[in-house]
């Protein structure tokens, strides 16, 4: 019996000049979103443009993955800003992603920010304000790509976005939803078997599970595989097998409803 529809993602386009991350041509041909580097945590100009166009390629639809401005730190070192000088960064970024699509004919549907700014967002609520109303004040059409069961997917929906809930197959939670942090042992699933079972199991409880096996009810729209390891090309393989397995139809998010 055919289940509802489910969404693949993976964060793309995080090289930087001649220095490549991940193999963004064959994660492509699996997922069935792109969150694409917006040049402050990774990614360039030219980079932005040919993930777009591979992206487009393979009918994959496009998002803009959005950090704090720290490119040494690879977006996951969280810095103190004013609200409005968050949301001029994240429209600044986005508008950079969108001039790139538009060049490529194609468009900019959902929004996800990355590292830091998408942890520190899933639990300060003001933060996650300043994210959601940065968004829908360049467009409410935008979708938002937020973790299930936090603080980033209530501020949008009350801003007025249609929120999609994500879930991630590659990291471990703790019993309040956040993700264990990556200096914790056991935080990142490295092993593609141990993620599928991760997904299935969140899917099967529509909750998120965390470490300790709480299970905390949430809607959940789209599994993200991370790009940036080893393991991520076999890991995105076998998770899509297993959720056409189970009788999911894989959609992009612009494409749920």
């Amino acid at each position: 019996m055919n289940k509802q529809r489910i969404n693949l993602n993976a964060d793309l386009g995080e090289g930087f000049g001649p220095w490549q991350m991940g193999d963004d041509p064959a994660l492509l041909q699996i997922v069935n979103s792109a969150n694409v580097a917006c040049g402050f945590h990774a990614g360039d100009p030219s980079i932005m443009r040919d993930t777009v166009r591979l992206a487009l390629a393979q009918d994959v639809s496009i998002g803009a993955h959005p950090s704090f401005p720290d490119l040494q730190g690879f977006g996951r070192r969280v810095m103190q800003m004013s609200a409005k000088d968050l949301a001029a960064t994240l429209l600044y970024q986005i508008g950079a992603l969108q001039a790139m699509a538009t060049a490529e004919g194609g468009r900019v549907t959902h929004v996800k920010p990355h590292g830091a700014l998408n942890n520190l967002a899933c639990a300060d609520a003001a933060v996650a304000e300043t994210v959601a109303r940065a968004i829908a004040s360049l467009d409410p059409q935008l979708l938002l790509l937020a973790p299930a069961h936090s603080a980033l997917t209530r501020a949008g929906e009350a801003a007025g976005l249609s929120v999609r809930n994500e879930v991630f197959a590659d990291r471990a939670y703790l019993d309040d939803g956040q993700l264990m942090p990556r200096s914790r042992p056991g935080a990142v699933l490295h092993d593609a078997t141990d993620c599928v079972a991760h997904v299935l199991g969140m899917l099967r409880a529509q909750a998120i599970v965390t470490a300790t096996g709480q299970r905390l009810p949430t809607r959940i729209d789209s599994i993200c595989v991370h790009g940036d390891g080893p393991q991520a090309v076999v890991t995105a393989r076998q998770i899509r097998q297993a959720l056409e397995a189970e009788g999911y139809s894989l959609a992009p998010l612009d494409r749920m409803t």
